[in-house]
């Protein structure tokens, strides 16, 4: 009998339209493993996010039996004078689901969601550290830009 390699489980990505305690939870796992600085929002702020205009907070699960969530991602459209634009933010899978293709379901999902919203191009950044994932970027078909990017922050 020929071997066969390990099927990868299927990832199913959905918009969140209302906060539980089991995504509460699983943002709380994922936001550190995205940023050691920021804390991860509670449920009153989670639900902000997903009912302000414009914001479509992505979640990815694997097809397997307990159906975790095991990634997020958050998408931005907004609209000023020169046109829809769109933000891809705050991309992250969990360590144990990196690999199985969440990360580009989500990615995909996103621009599928940016394109019917009429944004013609799609924007995001990643650290050059996070080296799978700016593969998986240029794979899809995002182009590094040539620009400056600043930051000003708030006290």
């Amino acid at each position: 009998m020929p071997d066969h390699p390990p099927q990868t489980p299927a990832v199913n990505v959905e918009a969140v339209k209302e906060v539980t305690p089991e995504l509460v939870e699983a943002v709380a796992a994922l936001v550190p493993q995205l940023s050691s600085t920021a804390s991860a929002p509670d449920g009153s702020s989670l639900a902000r996010i997903t009912e302000a205009p414009g914001t479509t907070l992505l979640i990815g699960r694997l097809d397997i039996e307990a159906h975790p969530v095991v990634g997020m991602l958050t998408l931005v459209v907004y609209r000023i004078p020169t046109g829809t634009h769109a933000v891809i933010e705050d991309v992250v899978v969990d360590e144990a689901a990196r690999g199985a293709g969440c990360g580009e379901a989500l990615v995909a999902a996103a621009l599928e969601h940016a394109r019917d919203a009429g944004a013609k191009n799609v924007d995001l950044t990643s650290r050059p550290s996070r080296e799978a994932a700016n593969r998986l970027y240029v794979r899809m078909g995002f182009e590094e830009r040539e620009t400056n990017v600043y930051r000003y922050r708030q006290l």
